[in-house]
């Protein structure tokens, strides 16, 4: 008898999924209802919100500067008004100035269009056309008109009834009355929001729920955005419209502040802003002058400015960040415009941003993210691999190719290539096809050939291999392989690749292994232990000379026991080309030291050492402060320790330490840890333009070996460069952890954050400014520039 499986087994999983999808598409149709039939009371919302976004941070800057909020709202509302109220007196001054000249532009209208149609007459390619459409239309007027003598229809004309003085007035105002009070209502919400901006970023935090830091930071974030969004597109409008002004002036063109305003308005608008302010300045040209030189320069100027608005003023000023796709910005604009009409196509970009910070921060919308954010939707190992499978290796080509322009060969190698091989490796068995396999194992041959030709290692001809990489199984093994020959040739060590074969004794005698000093043998298997165990005991019995480095390429780095290789038989386990390449360095006896290539200029050496001999170090307050910075750095980064270390003339030195660490002391009463000169630490961030991570210690070849970092249980290391104002690094606060971990981004600039307090701390003097992060990549060069 078969055993009943439980309900839970039994229900289909499929269904959850579409009962999930169902209500995410109830949910978005009652959500677009409410924003349409409350467009009422959701547009002046929205437009408040906007105004406040941007006149907060004049607000905050008052409050800073000893107003109170009340005065700071009223002062700013007040300049706000004021510099309205005077660019409207100039407009108006302008319009009434051009209704009164335009009817003296009518004659000079009436002589260019009669110029363009002398020009368009005479014979052409559509005169036959023309003619048939007459001939027809004359046809068609004789049957509809019927008999030439039957006496035409009387017209009637209907007088209407006098309007009273009060309806005509009524009927003057309507009009007037609702923007006047849409234009009052969004004047309350933004007096309401910039008095209680504390009060409603509360509710708002109540109504998001979840986690409170979350929530905290999406505000935030989108606060900030939108903000600087908002300030730097009220630049750029300016910096576009006061040239087309003055530029507008020279030309002679009249209204030439009308039209500067204008643009500088309508550029708010996306896309169809820009056009439409050219418009007006173009139809006032062709009306003014008799000929088309003043049409022309228009032309010409409009253009001119697009282009360095565009290609110069928008770069520099938002800088290469992208956060919305031109896609879904269009869609978007489509979306709210189709909503809430022109309003909706000015609210447009910041509502998107508001949509793209939502998904960023809440797991349940993530799709907001991906489908609105111009970062590539696929990770570029993920994109290579895609391509191989669809059988389209030049767009894989070109990818590997970007990505050893932004860094190098080896680093490609190391972040992408061997990626794209761990995820052929996963679903060799589970989701690939013959087809898919073939596809791969092609298309990841044509790739590794073409990045050998276009990037050459500069070897002897005749020199003999000092490395072999053997292939284990695959061919992925294989290819793997030639990863690293062609990054180690890079390095000046020649190697060779051996593909896999039944381990037998025949098959390693015949591997031709004289003069090699390192055999690497290559798995991706996730138990290599039999084979790998059975080659290289067969390899030490045949080539007992080699060094040999056991690649375990399919597991995790955080997994691989630092024991691992002797329980196995080699020298030496490594998990990535990075970690390889230096590994066989040290084999080779070819390694640098740790502090090589990091060394200071001798003046840049001088002004640290003077700086440090300045620094009190046996003052017993500097000492507690720089312990309590110490002490803080572990717990905000859950750290095992944190240490702060100074780089002296002759050692390293410990000046600061969240616990006692062991390791020799200094002989002169201060009692610092003192480091070994053929082992600095802080040494290494020299020439480092920002922080160290080392999410593990072991993959990393000459720290693996490091005596201090041992004797402190280390296996994670973070370090930021405690940075003078003149460059001058004196040091470093370094995060140890005994298990492997590894900060983000966000979490590394916050250490540059306190290593700059320690800085001050120490010498009294403002420290370096941070440099600016790192902006994303975007899916596409016409991403819409949008600030972090």
């Amino acid at each position: 008898m078969i055993p009943s499986l439980p309900p839970s087994r039994i229900e289909p999983p499929q269904q959850t999924d579409v009962v999930r999808l169902a209500a995410a598409l109830l949910i978005a149709a009652i959500v677009i209802a409410a924003l349409y039939l409350g467009q009422v009371v959701l547009i002046p919302l929205a437009v408040a919100f906007l105004i406040s976004f941007a006149l907060g941070p004049l607000v905050h800057w008052l409050v800073r500067h000893g107003l109170s909020r009340m005065l700071a709202v009223a002062l700013t509302l007040a300049m706000v008004l004021t510099v309205l109220g005077g660019l409207g007196a100039l407009v108006s001054v302008q319009v009434q100035s051009l209704g009164a000249q335009l009817p003296t532009y009518q004659s000079t209208i009436r002589t260019k269009i009669k110029d363009l149609g002398a020009r368009m007459e005479g014979p052409g390619f559509l005169e036959g056309a023309l003619e048939t459409v007459d001939t027809v239309q004359k046809e068609v007027a004789e049957v509809v008109g019927g008999d030439e003598n039957e006496v035409p229809p009387q017209r009637v004309r209907v007088i209407p009834e006098p309007v009273s003085p009060f309806r005509t007035a009524m009927l003057w105002l309507s009009p007037l009355l609702a923007p006047v009070a849409t234009a009052g209502i969004v004047l309350v919400f933004v007096v309401l929001i910039l008095l209680d901006q504390g009060d409603l970023r509360d509710r708002l935090l109540r109504i998001l729920g979840g986690s409170i830091h979350r929530s905290t930071d999406a505000l935030e974030e989108a606060s900030k955005r939108i903000s600087k969004y908002l300030l730097m597109q009220l630049v750029v409008n300016v910096t576009y419209a006061i040239p087309m002004a003055l530029g507008l002036w020279a030309i002679g063109v009249p209204g030439w502040i009308l039209w500067g305003t204008l643009a500088a308005v309508m550029r708010f608008i996306p896309y169809v802003g820009p056009i439409l302010s050219a418009i007006f300045p173009l139809s006032l040209a062709f009306a003014v002058d008799p000929g088309w030189n003043m049409v022309l320069m228009t032309a010409a100027l409009i253009l001119a400015l697009e282009l360095v608005s565009n290609n110069v003023v928008e770069p520099l000023l938002y800088g290469s960040s992208t956060g919305l796709s031109v896609l879904s910005l269009i869609a978007a604009a489509t979306f709210w415009t189709a909503i809430w009409g022109p309003v909706g196509l000015v609210l447009s970009t910041p509502l998107t941003v508001c949509l793209l910070v939502v998904g960023r921060y809440i797991p349940q919308l993530s799709i907001l993210e991906t489908l609105l954010g111009s970062g590539p939707a696929l990770s570029r190992p993920t994109r290579i691999y895609q391509r191989l499978i669809a059988n389209d290796p030049d767009d894989a080509i070109d990818i590997a190719e970007d990505a050893i322009e932004e860094t190098s060969v080896t680093a490609f190698y190391n972040d992408e290539g061997m990626e794209v091989l761990r995820q052929a490796s996963i679903d060799y068995i589970n989701n690939a096809r013959a087809e898919h396999r073939l596809r791969i194992a092609n298309g990841m041959d044509e790739l590794l050939e073409e990045i050998r030709e276009e990037h050459p290692a500069d070897l002897p001809p005749d020199a003999a291999p000092r490395v072999a990489c053997i292939a284990g199984k695959w061919e992925i093994d294989r290819q793997a392989c030639e990863m690293l020959a062609h990054s180690l040739a890079l390095d000046g060590l020649p190697a060779v690749v051996r593909a896999s074969g039944s381990i037998t004794s025949r098959y390693v005698a015949g591997l031709e292994l004289e003069g090699v000093q390192v055999v690497v043998l290559s798995f991706f298997s996730r138990e290599p232990d039999a084979a790998a165990r059975n080659l290289i005991r067969r390899l030490r019995a045949r080539w007992p000379q080699p060094r040999i480095v056991l690649g375990l390429w399919g597991i995790p780095p955080e997994a691989l026991d630092p024991q691992r290789h002797e329980a196995l038989g080699a020298d030496a386990v490594v998990a990535s080309i990075k970690e390889a390449t230096g590994r066989i360095a040290l084999l080779t006896s070819e390694a640098r030291k740790a502090e090589a290539g990091v060394a200071q200029d001798p003046q840049a050496a001088a002004l640290r050492d003077e700086t440090l001999r300045n620094v009190a170090l046996d003052d017993p307050e500097l000492r507690e402060d720089l312990n309590d910075y110490a002490l803080r750095a572990a717990d905000v980064f859950d750290m095992k320790t944190a240490a702060i270390i100074a780089i002296g003339p002759a050692h390293e030195l410990v000046i600061g330490a969240s616990r006692d660490l062991p390791g020799p002391r200094t002989a002169d009463g201060r009692n610092l840890v003192m480091l070994s000169p053929e082992a600095p630490l802080a040494a290494r961030l020299l020439a480092e333009d920002g922080p160290l991570m080392i999410p593990d210690i072991e993959r990393d070849p000459v720290l693996a070996q490091h005596d201090i970092l041992r004797a402190w249980s280390a296996r994670a290391l973070a370090a930021a460069p405690m940075r003078q104002a003149d460059g001058v690094v004196l040091g470093a606060l370094f995060l140890i952890h005994d298990e492997v971990r590894e900060l983000d981004d966000e979490e590394l600039r916050l250490l540059e954050t306190l290593a700059a307090e320690v800085a001050e701390r120490m010498t009294g003097e403002k420290s370096a400014p941070l440099p600016e992060p790192e902006r994303p990549a975007v899916s596409a060069t016409v991403g819409q520039q949008v600030p972090d």
